[in-house]
């Protein structure tokens, strides 16, 4: 990361490496935050245009200046994220910053307040870099279109791809090191899918382990907001960070007692040692699965044994396919926005129907918001009622099956195919396998297991029973030791 003591490169570096540049005088803040700056200038609009950011943060700089102050004076981070410059999706409000939740009809909108896990990272001493692109209103699972930006967000592996959605700008910008750290949010895959097409680390906590205060949301019983990171490590310590409860998100009380003192305690070399791992390969059959991908599962099957995990392969669920993946009720995603559409000023529509009427949209999501702006209440919705039923009957069937086998977690490719082409919406398969940690409402941690193609990543996923953050964690960390598989983009060089 060092050429010398008068340089140091942001790129690839960890929480770790910059604090440590910190503290021995190497670096600042602002020489940190500038770099990063000065990454975004050089790829984001330009050379490969990845168009992975909305809105830059005017005030970076100056909050990095503070923090180099206190630190000057007191000898002390002000705290775990001291300095760090963080990417935050476009869903989640930054008091003074626009939030448009990838949609034009919010251009504009600057809320007074913070998202209460924006709020935590400035305590932490964390630096808000930038607001990132995502899909619009979160709707599209596998690449990232919105009607705020003019063009899809690019791929910094190869920028003919997709980023995967939502949490696309986010990803492809920590890929591209944009920033250290960044927020995404999954309710079907949205931090999961761009982790794979990025090959980043990402993680779906178990639902309201993290408050969803101050965030546009899709569907909540579903809706997560969690956290991305280049290494499992800086995930961990960004977790730490966002995890609480928050009387703003009431459901955020559930999780009181499960919450890890430290989530660090999981990064052990053996972690992997002793587990009992199920392959759910009925998720990604031959004759659905990309021939490389499967590979890929195989070599990372056999890293993992090497760690010391013992694996039931296959793992068989029953009923595998009575359960088909099953999108968000239109009527639970018009509650959702219109939920948080009621906190903007009165300038901004308060309805999907007056977003329809107003015609702010891309005309890719035309269809879908009009069938969403005439969608009963969910609590008159008979589809609604019929999901959680089946959600119901799936997860009993899914923790009867781990029983069965003692499993701890199973694993499962993000995807049996490599990312998507942009603009590749009905030509070739997905192959999404995040709907299944989804529907059972349970924690999946995703982590790099290679490249097929033209450097395209694909990532592993391990999922758990709710609470099960520890041992997704110790898996994960384990994987990344033994394999080391994330390497820097080749589009977004060293400046």
């Amino acid at each position: 990361m060092m050429n010398d003591s008068a340089n140091f490169r942001v790129e690839e570096a960890s929480i770790a490496e910059i604090h440590a540049a910190f503290k021995s005088g190497i670096t600042s803040a602002r020489k940190i935050t500038q770099a990063f700056l000065d990454r975004i200038n050089a790829y984001d609009r330009q050379g490969p245009a990845l168009w992975a950011i909305i809105t830059i943060n005017p005030e970076a700089l100056s909050d990095a200046d503070i923090l180099d102050q206190y630190m000057e004076k007191s000898g002390k981070f002000i705290g775990p994220l001291h300095g760090i410059p963080i990417l935050v999706k476009d869903n989640y409000d930054v008091a003074g910053l626009q939030t448009t939740g990838g949609s034009s009809s919010l251009i504009g909108w600057t809320p007074k307040n913070d998202a209460t896990v924006i709020r935590k990272l400035r305590t932490a001493g964390a630096i808000i870099l930038a607001k990132t692109t995502m899909s619009e209103w979160a709707r599209g699972g596998f690449d990232n279109i919105n009607s705020v930006l003019p063009t899809f967000a690019r791929n910094p592996y190869n920028t003919a791809h997709a980023t995967g959605g939502s949490s696309g700008g986010t990803a492809a910008g920590l890929a591209a090191n944009f920033g250290v750290v960044g927020l995404g949010s999954d309710t079907f895959g949205s931090i999961r899918n761009p982790a794979n097409n990025n090959s980043l680390v990402g993680l779906r906590p178990s639902w309201a382990l993290i408050s969803r205060a101050g965030m546009i949301g899709l569907y909540n019983s579903r809706d997560t907001a969690g956290p991305l990171a280049r290494t499992v490590t800086d995930l961990v310590t960004l977790l730490d960070v966002l995890v609480g409860v928050d009387k703003a998100d009431s459901a955020t009380t559930n999780a009181e007692s499960h919450i890890a003192s430290t989530y660090t305690s999981a990064l052990k070399i053996d972690g992997a040692r002793g587990k009992r791992l199920g392959v759910l390969r009925q998720a990604f059959p031959e004759n659905c699965a990309d021939p490389n991908v499967t590979a890929l599962v195989n070599k990372a099957v056999k890293s993992l044994k090497k760690s010391g995990a013992e694996i039931i392969d296959p793992f068989i669920i029953p009923e595998f396919n009575y359960f088909k993946p099953q999108h968000h009720p239109l009527s639970e995603v018009r509650a959702a926005i219109e939920s948080y559409l009621a906190t903007t000023s009165e300038q901004f529509p308060k309805t999907i129907k007056e977003i329809v009427e107003s015609e702010k949209y891309h005309p890719l999501h035309e269809v879908s918001l009009r069938e969403t702006a005439i969608a009963p209440s969910p609590q008159k919705d008979p589809i609604v009622h019929n999901l959680e039923a089946e959600e119901i009957r799936m997860r009993k069937v899914y923790e009867e099956a781990m029983q069965r086998e003692n499993l701890d977690a199973f694993i499962l490719p993000v995807a049996s195919f490599p990312p998507k082409l942009n603009g590749d919406r009905n030509v070739s398969p997905p192959g999404a396998t995040t709907w299944i940690a989804s529907g059972l409402h349970w924690p999946a941690a995703v982590v790099p297991m290679g490249y097929t193609y033209e450097d395209l990543p694909s990532g592993l996923q391990i999922v758990g029973k709710p609470w099960s953050e520890i041992t997704l964690i110790e898996i994960a960390y384990a994987f990344e030791q033994i394999t080391n598989h994330r390497h820097p983009p080749s589009t977004v060089p060293p400046l």
